[in-house]
């Protein structure tokens, strides 16, 4: 192993399994599990094989409530993942208002990633994510 990272043989396969479930959570929204997860340990920046976050797939599945608590427990909300993709890119992406407002209010940046959250909403016409995006 050249880059530093352990492989997934060298992880504990419980490990890895826990940690699909984590993800699973933030996809399905499942807040209450995932802020206990989160609490008992699990970093709330975990990312993914492509670089995606708790807080990327909670925000691309449209789950505000589950994207807010992730922010409030120290997730960043601006991390892009392996394609320089934000997750309030992703959010205009999926046209999930309530989602861009929870962005927006832990801090993400409308300009950060490619596209920027600000030109996927330009490119889609959305005038209304744009007046969050640009407020």
């Amino acid at each position: 192993m050249t880059s530093g990272t352990p492989s997934d043989e060298e992880i504990d396969p419980q490990l890895l399994d826990l940690w699909a479930r984590v993800f699973g959570m933030a996809r399905s929204g499942d807040t209450k599990s995932l802020v206990a997860y989160i609490e008992a340990g699990i970093p709330a920046n975990l990312t993914n094989d492509r670089g995606d976050t708790l807080v990327m797939l909670a925000a691309y599945h449209g789950h505000a409530e589950a994207v807010a608590a992730l922010i409030e427990r120290g997730a960043d909300p601006g991390r892009v993942n392996d394609r320089g993709q934000s997750p309030l890119a992703g959010a205009v992406f999926k046209n999930e208002p309530d989602v861009v407002k929870a962005l927006i209010d832990g801090g993400a940046d409308p300009k950060a990633g490619t596209p920027s959250a600000i030109e996927a909403a330009t490119m889609f016409g959305n005038a209304e994510l744009l007046a969050l995006l640009e407020r």
